[in-house]
């Protein structure tokens, strides 16, 4: 695929938040697992900087995945920034006929999709950031069950977040995830069972 350079999509400058590798590799199982379960072409996590207020690609699974990770977009922008900020899962079966669509902010990922699903990320009532799929399959899309699925899916996401950031983190008001120490090795098998355990019950309901 490639790469596009567009004035909706600030590119990654040395400034931009690195997550450690341990909370990158949990991000990446988060949309590696999404984009299986739904069937989709492509899926996104998106978390929150809410000091400079926008939206962060921390993972992407499939199309985008080779460049999108650390661009970000103003958080009211699009309908993950609606998400963002109504905290209420969405899903769009035909994007060219939905006004919260930002085609412009699509268009300078280099993958316009035509439909999708989307679920805030949300620990201790705090909004975290955004789980996306673009283009999920036609089962998957189809009803109120599927995006129940979703918002479960991104909440367990959230659930095991929580479990690798540091308490005095989330109380001192710092941003959420993108700062704290390494995430040590019982906690990440914690978290990644979470992970594990939600993905084995939505193939089995699926």
């Amino acid at each position: 695929m490639t790469q596009r350079t567009d004035s909706a999509l600030s590119p990654v400058s040395p400034a931009s938040p690195v997550i450690d590798a341990p909370r990158s590799e949990l991000l990446q199982s988060v949309v590696d697992v999404a984009r299986a379960i739904f069937g989709a072409e492509a899926s996104s996590v998106f978390l929150l900087d809410e000091e400079a207020d926008e939206l962060v690609f921390q993972a992407v699974s499939g199309q985008g995945e080779e460049f999108l990770v650390g661009r970000r977009f103003p958080a009211g922008r699009g309908i993950a920034g609606w998400v963002a900020t109504s905290g209420e899962p969405m899903v769009v079966d035909d994007l060219s006929a939905d006004p919260s669509f930002d085609r412009s902010l699509a268009e300078s990922t280099a993958y316009v999709p035509n439909a999708l699903m989307a679920a805030p990320l949300i620990s201790d009532a705090r909004i975290l950031g955004v789980l996306e799929v673009l283009d999920p399959s036609p089962q998957a899309r189809s009803g109120v069950r599927e995006l129940d699925l979703l918002a479960m899916f991104a909440r367990q996401a959230a659930a095991a977040l929580r479990v690798i950031t540091p308490e005095r983190v989330r109380e001192a008001g710092a941003h959420p995830v993108l700062a704290g120490p390494t995430l040590a090795g019982a906690q990440r098998e914690d978290a990644l069972k979470l992970l594990g355990s939600l993905e084995r019950l939505l193939r089995g309901v699926g």
